[in-house]
């Protein structure tokens, strides 16, 4: 990420670090989103969860259903059913900024 941006590994994670996060917990957010996003579309339905989640960097399923609960409050799979039946399932008023990336 640093090299894309021409700049030093050092000043990446102060950038990060003045913002209160970490990089770490930065990627992990955008790949619950993706993943959040993925389980929502109507194309994917057919594609399982674990496939989804693999498809965005968790190889774990269990620590994916872990991460997206405490993300959205739901588990993965609840969440695609809510979506399914048309509920209005909202966004995290804050997702999962500063949390552990282990």
């Amino acid at each position: 990420m640093a090299a894309a941006h021409q700049i030093s590994t050092r000043s990446l994670y102060k950038l990060f670090q003045e913002e209160g996060l970490t990089v770490a917990a930065w990627v992990r957010e955008r790949r619950l989103e993706n993943c959040r996003r993925a389980l929502a579309d109507p194309a994917l339905n057919s594609r399982p969860v674990h496939a989804i989640a693999a498809r965005w960097g968790f190889a774990d399923s269990a620590h994916f259903s872990r991460a997206f609960r405490a993300a959205y409050g739901m588990p993965p799979k609840e969440y695609r059913q809510l979506t399914r039946l048309g509920a209005d399932v909202r966004e995290p008023s804050k997702s999962v900024q500063g949390q552990s990336t282990t």
